[in-house]
């Protein structure tokens, strides 16, 4: 389950290491496995909390002592004054660090040493398809991808803990927002964003705050790991096309839990949802894991012809189709992409049984479109 993974510390070349994800995606359980020989401080242990925040010379002084050259400093954020620390033992005892946590956030914003590029930026995101032995596409569309909520039984009470305990409670605490009952509310209600353009005015008027605020509250989920948003593809377009960028939640199964949604069975309109969002989440994870860090945006002209993932620049056009009888209809919007863009791939990813050919249009199950794309056969 940790081969890919693993995958993305083996060139790091010795480097220092930023290690960001979004709670339960694994990151603990994972550099245990990598570095099992490491000195470890975990700032959400009160007794490590309590001493390094009062004395963050504490960590220079015991690893000294140690003489390790290898440190992992786990939820760096809740102290970004130990980066000084970092520094100093990098420059001087050339000391390697793994730094991670949930949110760069708090890091970003306290203004401290952020090491001048002396450590490498790496990403963990949810479980993705090459990483689970027997995918069970209908398990991760219900549960989705965070670890233990893919493996669980019963994963709607981990899933309402995660959102409660996690997005209300810490987040909350973390960005400092004073009105906790308009961000559960706003939580709830950017989650009908999910794969949509983003109307701020709308959810603001939801809400009851004002547009700017919403534009802060998605600004914290982008911060916290929580959210991405896709820009609308418009490189010297010959068509207008629109200018709102869509959001995704950064997995599947916390954006059913705030829609209610209850369970998402093959040919639903939910199902349909899901399955892109899906999809998105692979290629996020992919873009990532990869190196190639490839623009992910969408296309949507003011007439509304859309597709729905556009890869690198014009390269890859992806359509999403939670359909077991692709048909010319659900063809249209990568023909009009073509007629606009000379494009490498044009591609629906879908439930068909078999891949075929329609009019240079590559048609693939969704496990033979992954498994190409993990094969960097797509991209």
């Amino acid at each position: 389950m940790d081969l890919i993974r693993k995958q993305v510390f083996i060139d790091n070349d010795g480097q220092s290491i930023f290690f960001w994800g979004a709670r339960q995606t694994g990151k603990s359980h994972l550099l245990k496995i990598l570095f099992p020989e490491a000195l470890v401080f975990d700032l959400l242990l009160s007794d490590v909390y309590k001493r390094l925040i009062t004395n963050p010379e504490y960590i220079r002084e015991t690893i000294l002592a140690q003489e390790k050259k290898l440190v992992i400093i786990d939820e760096i954020q809740r102290i970004p004054i130990l980066l000084n620390e970092v520094h100093w033992l990098i420059e001087n005892h050339a000391i390697q660090f793994v730094l991670s946590g949930s949110s760069p956030r708090k890091i970003i914003r306290s203004g401290e040493n952020l090491l001048g590029g002396r450590a490498l930026k790496y990403s963990l995101y949810p479980l993705c398809y090459k990483e689970i032995p027997n995918f069970d596409l209908n398990r991760a569309l219900n549960n989705g991808l965070l670890p233990r909520h893919y493996l669980s039984k019963n994963p709607k009470r981990l899933i309402a803990s995660y959102i409660g305990n996690y997005l209300q409670d810490e987040i909350v605490a973390e960005a400092k927002i004073r009105n906790v009952g308009v961000f559960s509310k706003f939580l709830h209600a950017a989650a009908f964003s999910q794969g949509e353009m983003v109307n701020y005015t709308t959810i603001a008027a939801d809400c009851g705050v004002s547009a700017i605020t919403i534009k802060e509250y998605f600004q914290i989920l982008e911060d916290t790991l929580l959210g991405y948003f896709i820009p609308v593809y418009q490189r010297k377009p010959k068509r207008r096309v629109v200018k709102t960028p869509k959001f995704y939640f950064f997995d599947v199964g916390v954006a059913n839990n705030l829609l209610h949604r209850g369970r998402i069975e093959k040919g639903s309109e939910l199902f349909g949802h899901a399955f892109e969002s899906f999809i998105f989440q692979e290629l996020i994870a992919h873009k990532h894991y990869s190196g190639l860090e490839y623009l992910i945006s969408y296309w949507r002209t003011a007439t509304q012809i859309e597709v729905d993932f556009i890869l690198g620049f014009n390269e890859v056009a992806i359509e999403i189709k939670s359909s077991d009888n692709i048909t010319s209809k659900h063809l249209s919007g990568l023909k009009a992409f073509k007629e606009e863009y000379e494009v490498k791939k044009a591609i629906v990813v879908c439930t068909e049984p078999l891949p075929r050919i329609v009019d240079t249009i590559l048609i693939l199950p969704w496990k033979d479109f992954l498994e190409k794309l993990w094969a960097g056969q797509i991209i």
